[in-house]
């Protein structure tokens, strides 16, 4: 078997290969995308080139630039794509490591693939099929024993690139090596989370998370519920993501459930709740009339043309007519909207008295009894099947983890005066006096393992570190309200931010000095990190606004001053700190970012300074760093006309743009080049850890502050010209031109030269100058408010 994959095959480049194609390529990894020559030309077309015969591949190739949300995480990737087609290409599988099969779920056809498959991969390659539920039995008949051996299945989810789970499903010949290798492969380098399921049809997310969709949908007709009121009592406020039940199956595609769904019917004739899998009528009728959801322009939801596609049309299940939403008022969703806590939030929903919380724990409490009976049919234990619920639906909270939420005893008598059945191993646990499917022993997550009837700690890798394990050792060195400080190991700390989004407020920023002085003392090396779902959305403008409407610049500058003078220290302390972005990271927590000696970068990455949204530009320093990023060792150099690198950041700056992955974020100077990625977002802070003590270990030294070489007043007139003209074409509002104008003063430096050589002090100077004078203007606090109150950003 290969050690080490560098290249792999992808057979079929429809949706789900082009996505894998993707996201192999975006994880640095060479993808050779094959599908079949097209059956028939189009008039005129030539039959004979290459551009006709790959252009099933080549078409995946442009649909991947134009897809939203975008499959690939820079233009870049596309140079580790090649495209090709079965009858040319099939023999090139031989220069790759791992060949995974995506074309259509029709076993004759995977059958006549793998035999040709077997005479052209290397004997050693790794073969997969990405089924989401043919038996590995069938699609292996007739080869041979080293294919076998090589053989599993590797079940992705859709959309590749977002979707964190990675089903593998090993066949009776799989060699426990090849399941290693891949688990190794799928979690270290594509970053996703492995769920390990039995060879059932539909494996464990699609065949819980189905379950669970079309129960719900038999259950709202008795209930007398319209879909937008199922969508709002499934989502958030049962841990569920914002597209609940019917606008995921809008995404998905209802001819793609219906197959899943009809799949489970079809197969699965010993389940006994086989029925509940049956496609109803009106479902059947929207998938025959082309109501196939966002595919095809409406499914259970639709924009209204009328209203510009502003409004959002909902499906009349029994009309099959478009209407408007119904507003949906439920006191058990208000209640449950104040508490932050997840479990806390299912219990609160689930223990409410009104039509929403009854039918929540109904429909809730059936799928927990189903899914327990479903042990050890689909997977053997509840963290297979809460990890693949969790990462395959984007639940956040798996099945067992609700139950726990709920009370396991509560749940199992609750479900007994409902007529619903537990399994018997749930009655058993609690026999032996366990009352929950998980816990912590030792600092360490464990779960009840059925087979044994004991407590095992939960597996993960070595390199998966959170906050909250420093929680459990007592790891604090210091803290307040919005941060704290806790002592990582190794001689690194690590600094939280726990605001709401995490947003800068005075406290973090005293706690950024409070971590230095900390770390300066004692320690190595600073981390800022933590495990929220953003690393920072920016900087409170709620008290801004306030301080701005009252007058109160003294207290703005010192705010300004002190969020960069922190910045600033950490990049000159002399220990290094490295900073750890994951997801949204704008405004103060990209110059946080920017701030420190080196970054460690989740992937999935959106970074930008986006101040001018609010009407004002960066504050913390964000613009001498970005400049700082952007001109790199080029800064002081006389050779290089200053105006491309200027021009660069002005841009960036001044039209608020947000890189959508850490690759971008390079690419716009937000990162340098040798600032690192992680692909998983679990290694994210044990990575950091890793540089921050690397660094220390090899000797770091602080670097020297940066002098620039700047336009002045003639670079500012430059940039103003161009402001004129699209205030003229109306392509910007005054007061967008007033930004700009403020902007590009920082920028080229105030009253200097070429001749001269501008510092930092004197650029932060100029931003603190020119974000006081902003905060001043009428129509930036109208802004600053209306994204307050509409969370949107206000033209005027």
């Amino acid at each position: 078997m290969t050690t080490r994959i560098r290249k792999v095959a992808v057979l079929g480049a429809g949706v789900m290969g082009s996505g894998i194609a993707a996201h192999l390529a975006n994880s640095g990894v060479r993808a050779l995308l094959l599908d079949i020559v097209p059956p028939k030309a189009a008039p005129g077309e030539d039959t004979s080139t290459k551009a006709f015969r790959n252009k099933f591949a080549l078409g995946a190739l442009a649909n991947m630039r134009k897809q939203k949300p975008s499959p690939i995480m820079s233009e870049q990737v596309f140079t580790a794509i090649e495209v090709g087609n079965f009858d040319d290409d099939l023999q090139r599988i031989s220069e790759c490591d791992w060949v995974i099969e995506v074309v259509k779920e029709d076993l004759a056809v995977k059958q006549a693939l793998f035999a040709k498959v077997e005479q052209h991969a290397r004997k050693d390659a790794i073969i997969s099929s990405n089924t989401s539920g043919m038996s590995i039995v069938g699609m292996t008949e007739g080869r041979g024993e080293a294919f076998k051996k090589n053989f599993l299945v590797t079940h992705f989810f859709n959309p590749v690139r977002y979707m964190k789970l990675l089903e593998l499903v090993a066949g009776k010949d799989t060699d426990p090596a090849v399941m290693k290798a891949i688990h190794r492969f799928g979690e270290e380098v594509l970053g996703k989370g492995i769920v390990y399921g039995k060879d059932t049809t539909n494996f464990i997310a699609n065949r819980i998370g189905v379950y669970g969709m079309m129960r719900t949908i038999a259950a709202m007709g008795p209930a007398e519920l319209s879909i937008e009121e199922v969508d709002k009592i499934f989502g958030p406020a049962m841990g569920r993501p914002k597209s609940a039940v019917f606008r995921t199956a809008d995404i998905v595609g209802l001819d793609t459930f219906v197959h899943v769904s009809k799949n489970c019917y079809d197969t699965l004739t010993q389940d006994e709740e086989r029925e509940v899998f049956a496609i109803p009528g009106f479902l059947q009728k929207m998938v025959e009339k082309g109501m196939l959801g966002d595919k095809s322009g409406g499914g259970f939801y639709k924009k209204d043309k009328s209203s510009g596609g502003k409004e959002i049309l909902a499906l009349d299940l029994k009309t099959l007519e478009y209407r408007q939403q119904g507003k949906v008022r439920f006191e058990s969703l208000g209640a449950a909207r104040e508490v932050e806590n997840v479990k806390e939030r299912v219990a609160v929903v689930m223990n409410g008295t009104d039509k929403a919380a009854k039918f929540a724990e109904q429909v809730t409490l059936d799928v927990l009894a189903y899914t327990s009976r479903r042990i050890p049919e689909i997977a053997d234990d509840v963290v297979n099947v809460d990890r693949g619920v969790r990462w395959g639906f984007g639940w956040d909270l798996g099945p067992f983890e609700v139950w726990d939420a709920y009370g396991v005893k509560k749940g199992v008598a609750r479900m007994k005066e409902l007529g619903l059945k537990p399994a018997k191993w749930v009655e058993d646990m609690l026999a032996t006096g366990r009352e929950s499917f998980y816990g912590v022993e030792g600092g360490k997550d464990t779960y009840w393992d059925i087979p044994t009837k004991s407590v095992k700690v939960v597996p993960e890798n070595a390199r998966t570190q959170r906050v909250e394990y420093l929680k459990r050792g007592n790891k604090k060195v210091a803290g307040n309200d919005s941060a704290t400080l806790w002592d990582l190991g190794d001689g690194a700390t690590l600094l939280e931010f726990h605001t709401k989004m995490n947003s800068i407020d005075d406290q973090i920023i005293e706690m950024m000095h409070t971590a230095l002085d900390e770390t300066e003392k004692n320690f190595k090396g600073l981390v800022i990190g933590n495990d929220g779902a953003n690393f920072s959305a920016g900087a409170n403008i709620v008290a801004l606004v306030w301080a701005a409407k009252s007058g109160q610049y003294e207290d703005i500058r010192k705010l300004v001053t002190s969020f960069q003078a922190a910045n600033q220290r950490m990049r000159y302390s002399p220990v290094p700190v490295v900073t750890a972005p994951f997801n949204l990271t704008l405004g103060g927590g990209a110059e946080v970012t920017m701030g420190g000696n080196a970054v460690q970068a989740s992937a999935e990455l959106y970074m930008g300074l986006v101040e001018v949204g609010v009407g004002l530009i960066p504050g913390g320093g964000g613009n001498m760093q970005l400049l700082r990023n952007v001109y790199g060792a080029y800064s002081t150099d006389k050779d290089f006309d200053p105006f491309p690198f200027l021009k660069k950041v002005f841009l960036s700056i001044g039209t608020a743009k947000v890189a959508t992955s850490a690759e971008e974020a390079r690419e716009a100077g937000f990162l340098t080049h040798a600032d690192g990625i992680s692909a998983n977002r679990d290694f994210l802070l044990s990575d950091a850890k890793a540089r921050v003590l690397g660094m220390a270990d090899a000797g770091f030294r602080a670097p020297r502050p940066s002098r620039f070489r700047l336009g002045g007043p003639s670079g500012y007139a430059t940039i103003d010209m161009m402001l004129y003209d699209m205030e003229m074409n109306g392509q910007v509002s005054a007061h967008d031109r007033k930004i700009g104008q403020k902007l590009a003063r920082v920028l080229t430096g105030g009253d200097t030269s070429t001749s001269a050589l501008v510092t930092e002090e004197k650029l932060l100077e100029l931003e603190a100058e020119a974000f006081l004078s902003l905060c001043g203007e009428e129509k930036t606090q109208d802004r600053l408010t209306f994204m307050i109150e509409k969370g949107k950003p206000l033209r005027n």
